[in-house]
């Protein structure tokens, strides 16, 4: 075996550099490959985008010529480069830099204090939004913000603030800007929350259909021209921040083709994707479905695209009368009769090739939806070779779980109940709870079992936080809602984020696995992700992420190694002042937290007193009213 000099790996004088010396060498690392057949390696090679060496470093040395970018992983656990199966990525880069992320965020006296700044530098006739990747149950304060606090934070500046698949919470300024008046009507499936007189007090309410929490945010301003490709440039560094490499596009309301994808579109052509997307199509109107469909069909074709962006098919709705809900503090839908229309889009799709997504929080809706898929089967058109899947389930059942493998279908599970799972559980119970969704019954039967975030306007786009809840079954607030038999070791959680994705798309010969021949896309993470005490998972982030073997995200040792964006646009965006994702550093451990959390409660009472002396209903220089305390 080659010796390795002292100071590292050399490259060859020019004249001895081979036409295959590799465009990148990571090497001095802890692979973790994905490859049963080699499950660790210390250094790789990549070459035109797709890894050629993979071994250890007297293997990959003769691949490093005068131009190779050497790097040193200083022992630090590398990764295949993660794969979000369920992100609404295009939807969230054209809307990126306009929103105040309070991901990660622990207290609500943070987080309206960040409304606050931000409020004071946004000009007149924009929005401070705060559209999803929170919850009330990771403050401090374990609640939601009050409209009076908006109020207070933001007098002029309409403010948003969406609350998961549940509520919005608006100031008076917002509610003049959308026109929201005593007159105006509660809109079908919501709320629109009244005060005396009948005024709106700020609340909306989806009661179950989130449709009013969505129709009000789209009569928001939004990006133009080059501001729209400078947002989904910075979304998409900021998950490279985190590992990520890849992405399915579920599409989403309010997300129409062509015009939504002609961002993504274009930079892709101009080379400027630092993400790869595999995207669905969503028909928009209600009662146009079969006609958007059959459009579509007659323009486009699953596989179309390159490895950086690709159809992948139709979904997650096909019929808009289909489509349950999933505001668990509302009981489960009643859907009314819809299996006619849905029938005909399905039966469009399989016999054009098409495979499709669907969104199903129940197993009342699998149900029904299984037996579409079982009369076209019967008849022989299903699924004919065509991927198909199920997203979300949280109570898919046993028997729906089995006949979704007799029909060759997959899943995607989301970690939208580490936001909402105390919700979840004083609704259906700390039963159902434990197996929403029941992630080991369905690996049990073999099913390809995809992990995803369903980011950005329920769960944060953070895949650390979704894979901390595959291994833990915890909140993030803490409450242990999935027990041990429902939850998953590190390795399987990972292949669930990497291997299980590749394969929704067809992509499972070259993407999710650090193996010759595949795409040379890895992640050298801040912290060893088997190795980390569990609390600390939420914590990780990638400290230089390599997609096709260019170097999309570096930090720390590797800072400066990345490719320049230009600057955030406009210049008073949330992002350009807080950034994404509010990371808060290594978790603390439980004396230290719990002290912590103290002291944001203190000042959260400190915060109320004041505020109830500035209305007069309390003494500022108050007494203690026992007397034990004069003593």
């Amino acid at each position: 075996m080659p010796a390795i000099p002292v100071g590292g790996l050399v490259p060859r004088a020019v004249e001895e550099a081979a036409e295959n010396a590799a465009d990148v060498v990571v090497r001095n690392a802890k692979i973790h490959t994905g490859d049963a057949r080699r499950p660790q390696a210390g250094a790789l090679a990549i070459r035109d985008g797709v890894i050629t060496v993979v071994g250890d470093d007297p293997d990959v040395a003769p691949a490093i010529g005068p131009s190779t970018v050497v790097v040193d992983a200083l022992g630090r656990r590398v990764v295949p480069g993660l794969n979000d199966a369920h992100l609404h990525v295009i939807r969230g880069g054209l809307n990126y830099v306009l929103e105040l992320r309070w991901d990660g965020v622990p207290s609500l006296r943070r987080a309206l204090a960040m409304l606050r700044e931000q409020a004071a530098r946004t000009p007149r006739g924009q929005w401070v939004r705060v559209v999803g990747g929170w919850s009330a149950e990771q403050f401090a304060e374990r609640r939601l913000p009050t409209p009076a606090e908006l109020n207070e934070a933001a007098p002029d500046t309409p403010v948003f603030v969406l609350h998961l698949y549940q509520s919005a919470i608006l100031n008076r300024a917002a509610l003049r800007a959308v026109g929201y008046t005593r007159d105006t009507p509660d809109p079908k499936g919501g709320q629109i929350v009244r005060g005396r007189g009948g005024e709106p007090n700020g609340m909306l309410l989806a009661a179950p259909s989130a449709l009013v929490l969505y129709s009000t945010l789209a009569k928001a301003p939004v990006l133009e021209g080059e501001d729209r490709a400078t947002s989904t440039r910075h979304f998409l560094r900021e998950l490279n921040r985190f590992g990520l490499t890849s992405a399915i596009d579920a599409a989403g309301g309010f997300q129409s083709f062509p015009e939504n994808y002609a961002t993504v579109t274009r930079l892709a052509r101009e080379g400027l994707l630092t993400l790869r997307i595999a995207y669905h199509l969503f028909p928009q109107t209600p009662g146009q479905e079969l006609d958007d469909l059959t459009r579509w069909i007659e323009t486009v074709r699953p596989g179309d695209g390159d490895a950086w962006l690709r159809l992948n098919g139709a979904g997650e709705n096909l019929t808009w009368a289909a489509a349950d809900f999933e505001n668990f503090a509302e009981p489960r839908p009643e859907l009314g009769p819809y299996e006619g229309e849905f029938e005909k889009a399905v039966r469009l799709l399989t016999e054009h090739g098409w495979g499709f997504r669907l969104h199903a929080t129940y197993d009342e809706t699998i149900r029904r939806d299984l037996a579409v898929f079982e009369k076209l089967a019967a008849e022989g058109l299903f699924p004919a070779g065509n991927r198909w899947l199920f997203d979300h389930a949280e109570t898919v059942s046993r028997d729906s779980l089995d006949r979704i493998a007799a029909l060759g279908g997959s899943l995607s599970v989301q970690n939208r109940l580490s936001f909402q799972g105390e919700v979840f559980t004083r609704r259906h119970g700390v039963g159902a709870a434990a197996e929403a969704p029941p992630i080991r019954a369905m690996l049990e039967r073999g099913l390809t079992v995809a992990a995803g975030t369903d980011a950005t306007r329920v769960s944060s786009y953070n895949p650390w936080v979704a894979l901390h809840w595959l291994v833990s079954g915890r909140t993030v607030g803490g409450s242990a809602i999935r027990p041990p038999q429902n939850r998953v070791d590190r390795a399987t959680a990972l292949a669930m984020y990497t291997t299980a994705g590749a394969a929704l798309t067809g992509e499972q010969d070259v993407k999710g696995v650090l193996r010759t021949g595949c795409y040379g896309d890895l992640a050298v993470l801040s912290e060893d992700y088997f190795t980390v005490p569990e609390p600390e998972i939420p914590s990780i982030e990638s400290l230089l992420t390599v997609v096709g073997g260019r170097i999309v995200h570096a930090a720390a040792e590797y800072e400066g190694m990345d490719e320049e964006l230009p600057p955030v646009s406009p210049g008073w965006s949330p992002v350009a002042h807080f950034g994404g994702y509010q990371a808060s550093g290594r978790t603390s451990g439980a004396g230290a937290r719990q002290a912590e959390l103290l002291g944001e409660v203190v000042a959260e009472s400190q915060l109320h007193h004041r505020w109830r002396v500035a209305r007069g209903l309390a003494d500022e220089h108050h007494q203690p009213f026992d007397p034990c305390f004069l003593l």
